[in-house]
């Protein structure tokens, strides 16, 4: 139950913080692309901000022994970049650019009814479910050993 509740209030604050900082507007992200007309610079700040706090909570969490809710801390352990990641980075940031809506400006949204919220999702899940199914692919037609 503990799990849960720190589920909810932690998207609770994080959607509260897309819809305050605008990352929720499509027309204010997209703004922050267009350098050559309307830009609009803040969200870097957001940006920013949410590096600056992900780097501190970082070092200070992993002081710790083990997470508080969890068994131990589940962290990435490649290191290095490879073409699925670059290009995956590339078409987030395309899908970003075209929409207007990155997945964690998206969900607060979907609740307002609005059309392209719900478009946007069903585009990022149909992508999703394309990049799953190309990796099967390609992982059958790999020679046995590789």
């Amino acid at each position: 139950m503990a799990r849960i509740l720190s589920a909810f209030v932690i998207g609770l604050i994080f959607g509260t913080g897309i819809l305050v900082s605008g990352m929720g507007n499509p027309a204010k992200v997209l703004n922050f692309f267009d350098l050559a007309g309307t830009w609009d610079p803040s969200l870097a700040f957001v940006m920013g901000g949410a590096l600056l706090v992900t780097a501190i909570g970082y070092r200070v969490v992993l002081t710790k022994p083990e997470p508080v809710l969890e068994g131990s801390f589940l962290l990435p352990a490649r290191r290095d970049l490879d073409l699925k990641l670059i290009g995956g980075s590339a078409v987030f940031g395309i899908g970003w650019g075209m929409a207007g809506f990155c997945p964690g400006g998206l969900v607060p949204v979907l609740g307002l009814g609005m059309a392209e919220p719900a478009l946007t999702a069903v585009s990022i899940v149909a992508g999703m479910l394309a990049a799953r199914w190309t990796s099967r692919i390609a992982l059958k037609k790999q020679p046995a050993g590789a």
